[in-house]
């Protein structure tokens, strides 16, 4: 059954709701983004989160001891890197690491094969932004896909989707942000929702 990431939490509200909802796994924005927090306010939101639920940070193009230092003050389980990473650069980086790719097409997944990382994490090719664009790419693209690593699976993702694109990647985990928000706040009927698919529609079928 595929794991479910909500990311980009910002508050102690979105905190209560995943703490209800109980997902895998949350994300925090350190990169820029509408969702940004500081660390300062990552620390203060995991105090009062359900410890059986993994943290997870993400970064893009950050200079690795600062990532270090934000991963350890923070306690993350997973550093996400979104940037343009080298595999060396990953060799730099202490937690578990999931590495993005923009996925333009088939020889895009080439371009991260070979990185020391435990995820791969695949996301919808922008030319001008590096990851949240809200938009789904053709999963078919990477239907076959074989790797050593976990997928985790993200761009566009909702409640309305999200079943076909498990049918079709068969990811370790599915990462949502703006698919479960109502006027770019995290929306708690959505949440729930997208769980609910997710675990229920996978027991279901198989």
């Amino acid at each position: 059954m595929s794991k479910i990431k909500i990311c980009g939490l910002t508050n102690k509200q979105d905190i209560e709701y995943v703490n209800q909802l109980r997902p895998d796994y949350v994300g925090f924005v350190f990169a820029e983004s509408r969702r940004k927090v500081t660390p300062e306010k990552v620390q203060e939101l995991i105090q009062n989160l359900s410890p059986d639920i993994k943290t997870v940070g993400v970064f893009v193009n950050e200079h690795e001891d600062i990532v270090n230092e934000i991963s350890m003050r923070c306690q993350l389980d997973v550093v996400q890197l979104h940037g343009d990473e080298s595999p060396h650069y990953c060799t730099l980086v202490k937690p578990t690491i999931w590495k993005a790719v923009r996925v333009k097409d088939a020889k895009s997944l080439e371009q991260v094969k070979d990185y020391p990382v435990e995820g791969i994490l695949m996301d919808t090719y922008s030319k001008n932004e590096y990851g949240g664009t809200g938009r789904a790419f053709d999963w078919q693209m990477a239907a076959h896909y074989e790797t050593g690593h976990k997928i985790v699976l993200a761009g566009g993702l909702n409640t309305e989707n999200v079943m076909e694109a498990i049918q079709v990647i068969h990811p370790y985990c599915v990462d949502v942000s703006s698919g479960v928000e109502t006027n770019g706040k995290k929306d708690p009927f959505k949440i729930k929702e997208f769980i609910e698919k997710v675990r229920l529609g996978e027991s279901i079928n198989g």
